[in-house]
């Protein structure tokens, strides 16, 4: 009876969500504990101390996940066993490298004395905590708009923090640069007013690279799937909001589609590691720790169009400049990230539907029944736009710059450099060829294609391609006398073409202020460099003329609110400070307005 009473005292509710705080608390003191310890410098003793604290709080987090779900029985998913075994099998080498005598017998175990399993573990640890909290931002005072943005604000304040930790630099650095790193880094934009490979270490490397992943999906997407992973459930507020997060057509996808958005990423950013990997001339870069940092950096930046590099000059080093497939397989990953994850999970649909049909002729010996339009008329003109803006704007290059910044390459370098650079202007953010060096007249070509960037929905920014599709098919339909947009036997929606000319407009608001700002605060710029720099903050494209770090602080604040509004869009922030009106049951008399 002692026993059984006991029992269900464990099992009661209020006791259950006191223990997960607790844990969750500890959890969170040793992520601290983790940021103190990589970001200063310690004497022996205080590493000893570190060790212990790190011992006690993941074996603090074990314990209580074993009482929480393991030692009564509750019900708990096999995929959530899995991730638990994950952390019990850290914090087990951890005890064992306790034991002296265990370590002489298993000298194997010695390589994670360099505590990166232990890392690893607290990250789990904290993870774990986090994700069985109740995220529910449906719940909370803030519009979607609003904590859209917060989310933002939110990882820019701490990777700003993150960067002042003295181990981060060699030599420090101040706070508006470290605003600055972490505005560009979260924003994927790659804009930079200090060398990334040279001033920052692999510390402060590696923040850079959480920010553009976390930056790149944004840590609602993050937060939102972990949750969910770990407690199985959501609310109804909550599905409302992240549905339009992930533009899910239907309520009961949005965890479906979040899933998918991770694979994609972390799949492509994985096969697109191992390609770098593959790419690299390994006598440049000698040791292979250093070979696969540099493989991943890349490939997060790649995927998330964020345009940060650890060469010094980007692609454009002396010692990769000529490497081909390298440029082409990061040109890949930015293109692919900046086409739109609703595109990419369009096109699988689409693959997936083709495969099961032919399967099914095969096995059944007959057609099944056709479902049409699957391929939707937002991913047909977002195909079409991208592949008129690379094939035009790689001819363009090629015919402007062959006597030029071409003129080094051989025929397949010409076609390979002149691809890149029609395509990395579009939000990537990297350079194969000496921006500074490039003709007026294909710098005006740069300025369009920053100013339209990627897709919707995807890592990249610009006024979005689907915008100017829909600008241009305006033009066409004024021109023919037609009161509505018609395109692939589909009537494009008012609310569509009105939003797309508010983007227009108020992108042109946004880069006319920060041209005018910067202008008045740098008088001895140019005002091509102020232009083009003033672009790429809006766009998150990265490219610069090389001003970026001789810029005066005033005009380094612009660029970075030029970065955060290109980033989150005018029109967010503009939803997020007005109230929303909530009754449209009436109508005026309507009236023409003359328009030229």
């Amino acid at each position: 009876m002692k026993f059984s009473g006991f029992k269900s005292w464990l099992q009661n509710e209020r006791f259950l969500r006191y223990l997960s705080l607790f844990s969750f608390t500890i959890s969170l003191i040793n992520i601290f504990i983790v940021v103190y310890d990589l970001g200063f410098k310690h004497a022996s003793e205080e590493k000893e101390l570190l060790n212990d604290l790190y011992f006690s709080a993941l074996g603090i987090g074990v314990l209580a996940i074993l009482v929480r779900h393991y030692i009564f029985n509750l019900n708990i998913r096999l995929k959530v066993r899995i991730f638990d075994f994950l952390l019990g099998s850290l914090f087990g080498f951890l005890v064992l490298m306790r034991i002296d005598a265990i370590r002489e017998i298993l000298p194997l175990l010695e390589f994670l004395n360099k505590m990166a399993y232990v890392y690893a573990a607290s990250l789990i640890y904290f993870i774990r905590e986090f994700s069985t909290l109740k995220f529910n931002p449906g719940h909370t005072r803030l519009n979607p708009a609003q904590l859209f943005i917060a989310s933002f604000l939110g990882i820019i304040i701490i990777g700003t923090l993150l960067l002042l930790l003295p181990k981060a630099t060699y030599n420090g650095i101040g706070l508006l640069d470290a605003l600055f790193t972490a505005t560009s880094s979260v924003c994927v934009t790659g804009l930079i007013v200090v060398d990334t490979g040279s001033y920052f270490t692999t510390f402060g490397q590696s923040i850079i690279l959480v920010l553009m992943q976390l930056g790149g999906l944004g840590i609602m997407t993050f937060a939102s799937y972990f949750s969910y992973f770990f407690r199985g459930e959501t609310t109804y507020e909550n599905q409302l909001l992240l549905k339009d997060v992930t533009n899910s057509d239907k309520l009961g996808e949005v965890f479906n589609v979040l899933k998918k958005i991770l694979l994609i990423t972390f799949l492509v950013e994985f096969i697109g590691f191992i390609f770098i990997y593959l790419s690299l001339n390994k006598a440049e870069i000698t040791q292979v720790g250093d070979q696969i940092f540099f493989s991943i950096f890349h490939a997060v930046s790649g995927f998330c169009n964020a345009g940060f590099s650890t060469l010094e000059h980007s692609l454009y080093d002396p010692a990769f400049r000529f490497n081909y497939p390298l440029h082409l397989v990061i040109a890949f990953l930015f293109i692919l990230g900046g086409i739109g994850f609703p595109i990419l999970l369009n096109i699988y649909r689409y693959a997936l539907y083709n495969i099961k049909n032919k399967l099914f002729r095969i096995t059944q010996r007959r057609q099944r029944v056709h479902s049409p339009w699957i391929i939707n008329l937002n991913t047909r003109i977002v195909l079409v736009t991208t592949t008129v803006l690379l094939i035009s704007g790689t001819l363009i290059f090629y015919a402007l710059e062959y006597n030029n910044t071409l003129a080094e390459h051989n025929w397949f370098g010409k076609i390979v450099t002149a691809f890149f650079g029609a395509s990395t202007p579009r939000t990537a953010g990297f350079n194969t060829v000496d921006t500074g060096a490039l003709n007026f007249s294909t710098l005006m070509i740069l300025f369009f294609l920053m100013w339209v960037g990627a897709s919707p929905a995807s890592t990249g920014g610009g006024i979005k391609t689907s915008t100017i599709a829909v600008a241009v098919l305006n033009f066409i339909s004024l021109a023919k006398g037609k009161n509505r947009i018609e395109v692939y036997k589909r009537e494009v929606s008012e609310a569509t073409i009105r939003r797309a000319f508010a983007i227009i407009s108020l992108s042109i608001m946004v880069i006319g202020t920060s041209i005018f700002l910067i202008s008045i605060f740098d008088e001895d710029k140019s005002l091509l460099s102020i232009a083009f720099e003033s672009f790429s903050a809006y766009s998150t494209v990265g490219l610069t003329t090389g001003i970026t770090g001789e810029l005066s602080s005033a005009s380094k604040i612009v660029i970075i609110f030029t970065m955060f509004i290109g980033r989150v869009s005018m029109l967010t922030i503009m939803i997020a400070m007005l109230k929303k009106i909530r009754y449209m049951n009436y109508r005026y008399p309507k009236d023409e307005v003359l328009i030229n």
